[in-house]
């Protein structure tokens, strides 16, 4: 993950180089506006300041200062200067790219202690609703069962019982994706990677919903192969979309898995039988507390699960998607096979 940030900020960082030394070659070579090449250079400092860190700003400043010197001033293509406007120019413009650089960076530790309160916001919000919600029939449930045991028929027991464990289990599924969606959040997700069979993380996730493993169908259409993967936590993403889509499918239909390989990916299908989604929903659901959907037969909880579940297969390298289909939704797991691609 560190290896892709950096990689994507060089590339970034070398694109806006590119662009800005060209236009001011252009201008140059057309105007031969000298303040105007430096206000380009300039901005190409900011751009680089806002969008990677004030690092790779230090560098395009210094760059960009040595290109000037050599390709804008007397005597040209050298690092000579003959001219005190030059000096002057240069010295401005390196004062004023190292002072935006502090600035932007101030600016981005703004931005990510404003997504950290809001983050602690929103998971405050949810775990007032979504934490006492269970626990509360939780506790009724077993207080019910307490008042009453010497009332109750052995069927009701057991049902009161089944209803404070299913509650339970509710209670431990939502913990764990708060806790995941933290690390997540924070960057501190680690795990190790080991080769797995696919098909027996999806069997073992099935197992987990007790009843409800009965109207998921496992369609597999080749042989696939091992994946470099922590099985842990690709069956909690798997599991988190399949608990998804259980929820908005109804009682009486099934959730279909299809498991095949693509190229260099094997992908897990996933598609429910329920009334589908809208494309601007289909845009966000893997949004942080997102659930904003009105398609669901049971309470949807607080919007943690297909969240969590993107930024596991992201951290694996692999991808998340729904897909248009007639009718249901589908979602569409992607994981490489190679071990190259987890480097």
């Amino acid at each position: 993950m560190l290896k892709n940030w950096r990689s994507n900020r060089i590339t970034f960082t070398c694109f806006v180089l590119s662009a800005a030394l060209l236009s001011s070659v252009l201008i140059d070579f057309l105007f031969g506006a000298t303040i105007a090449v430096l206000l380009i250079l300039q901005l190409a400092v900011v751009i680089v300041a806002l969008r990677c860190n004030a690092k790779f700003a230090y560098f395009t400043a210094i760059f960009e200062a040595v290109i000037f010197n050599f390709l804008f001033t007397t005597p040209r293509y050298s690092l000579q200067m003959l001219h005190m406007d030059d000096m002057l120019n240069l010295l401005v413009f390196i004062t004023v790219a190292l002072t935006a650089s502090q600035l932007a960076e101030h600016y981005q530790r703004q931005q990510n202690e404003l997504k950290q309160v809001q983050l602690r916001n929103s998971i405050l919000l949810s775990v007032s609703h979504d934490l006492r919600t269970p626990l509360a029939t939780i506790i009724g449930t077993l207080t019910t069962l307490k008042e009453y045991m010497g009332k109750l028929s052995e069927s009701d027991k057991i049902e009161l019982l089944d209803s404070a464990t299913a509650e339970s289990h509710r209670l431990h599924q939502y913990i764990e994706n708060l806790l995941q969606a933290t690390k997540l959040q924070h960057g501190a997700l680690k795990f190790n990677k080991s080769e797995e069979s696919i098909l027996n993380v999806v069997n073992q996730t099935i197992t987990r919903f007790s009843e409800s493993r009965l109207r998921i169908k496992l369609v597999i259409d080749t042989p696939l192969p091992t994946l470099f993967i922590s099985s842990s936590l690709i069956e909690q993403a798997i599991f988190n979309v399949l608990d998804n889509a259980l929820r908005y499918t109804p009682s009486n239909k099934t959730v279909n898995i299809k498991a095949y390989q693509a190229g260099n990916n094997v992908i897990l299908d996933i598609q429910d039988e329920g009334d589908g989604i809208t494309n601007d929903q289909a845009a966000h659901i893997f949004d942080l507390f997102y659930t904003e959907s009105p398609h669901k037969s049971s309470d949807s909880g607080a919007g943690l699960g297909l969240a969590v579940a993107k930024g596991i297969l992201t951290a694996h390298q692999g991808q998340i998607e729904a897909v248009a289909v007639t009718h249901g939704c589908l979602i569409r797991i992607s994981l490489p096979v190679s071990k190259e691609s987890y480097k």
